[in-house]
């Protein structure tokens, strides 16, 4: 009962905010979904191929992550898979995942055949759909905890398991280049569709709507920072919040926030977006910052900040898109501000 009053509460935000079509039909998936799909994933591996794709939990690798483009990581690579292995791959990457979530990953995914389309082959970073690595750390048969990770180019998640349950599923973190595709193309990608829509919008919405006295709280900065802080850092920045304060917003201004929040949430599998939801009931929405730098417009650098006792987002567009946009490219993320990768806080 408890988890159907969950799912009301969020699905009646996200319609709220514009978000909900994708939320509407989703499976409920949970941590013993993730490790059987887990164990089958390695099952389907030669004895070479797992010794690529398992790590001890204690390996370094585990909290190694990254969203940019690199020449070398972690994990077995999708592109490398036989048939059978891919579907295992894929049924892994969906066990972690609402169908929300699973959208924009394997849109995500898909957006570097755009990314080549646009450089004409000629960018310095390879760009491939099938670049993309998985990792399981520890073994998901056993008692202890153990992890996976999923990552590539504008995308890293990352959770950590134990008996049946995930009990860390951070750093979460999707990114979009072009955000707006503003340009047409041969990838079959719409003008005007935005991978990461309402966690921009939203934000935007907000704060267009703080009146003056308002803007001088959350606005911290005219000019928006050019990433997000401890990209690739195991830990999240734990300075303290800056911004407005949840108790100076009004009620449809705390709507909108609750609405933001929700967006990033819903990526996550039903247990894990309520557990996380509920940690913030508990600590108390009384300790949620809103900040924002840059300008409050489309088009121009622009970044935004929400921190509470539990968790910590970032998001920055500043950087050109791949066909030379301006300000039309995401990163963002959610962070729990306690410790990610199940790991204190320092």
């Amino acid at each position: 009962m408890a988890s159907n009053r969950f799912r009301a509460m969020l699905v009646a935000l996200l319609i709220l905010t514009g978000s909900a079509v994708a939320y509407t039909n989703f499976l409920r998936r949970s941590g013993e979904d993730t490790t059987a799909a887990a164990q089958t994933f390695l099952q389907n591996l030669s004895e070479e191929q797992r010794k690529i794709a398992q790590l001890p939990y204690a390996a370094p690798e585990r909290v190694d992550w990254h969203f940019i483009p690199k020449a070398t990581r972690k994990g077995m690579q999708f592109k490398l898979m036989n048939p059978a292995q891919k579907q295992a791959a894929t049924a892994l990457l969906a066990s972690c995942l609402s169908q929300l979530g699973y959208k924009k990953a394997t849109t995500i995914m898909s957006m570097e055949k755009l990314l080549h389309e646009f450089e004409m082959g000629k960018g310095q970073n390879i760009r491939d759909t099938e670049r993309y690595f998985f990792t399981v750390f520890g073994n998901p048969q056993g008692a202890e905890k153990w992890g996976v990770s999923i990552e590539g180019h504008h995308m890293s998640l990352n959770f950590v398991l134990q008996n049946g349950k995930v009990i860390s599923s951070t750093p979460q973190v999707f990114a979009a280049n072009p955000a707006t595709i503003k340009n047409a193309n041969q990838s079959g990608f719409a003008v005007g569709a935005r991978i990461l829509a309402q966690e921009e919008q939203l934000a935007f919405d907000l704060v267009n709507s703080l009146n003056a006295d308002q803007k001088t709280m959350a606005i911290f900065d005219k000019t928006a920072p050019k990433e997000v802080r401890n990209a690739g850092i195991a830990q999240p920045p734990t300075d303290a919040p800056i911004g407005i304060a949840w108790s100076q917003l009004n009620d449809d201004q705390k709507k909108t926030l609750k609405g933001l929040l929700a967006e990033y949430c819903a990526a996550m599998t039903d247990p894990i977006a309520e557990a996380r939801m509920n940690e913030i009931d508990a600590a108390g929405w009384d300790g949620i910052h809103f900040a924002w730098a840059g300008a409050t417009e489309a088009g121009i650098g622009h970044y935004y900040r929400v921190q509470g006792p539990t968790f910590l987002i970032e998001f920055v567009n500043t950087q050109p898109d791949a066909a030379g946009n301006i300000a039309n490219h995401i990163h963002c993320y959610w962070r729990d501000i306690r410790g990610d990768f199940a790991l204190p806080a320092k």
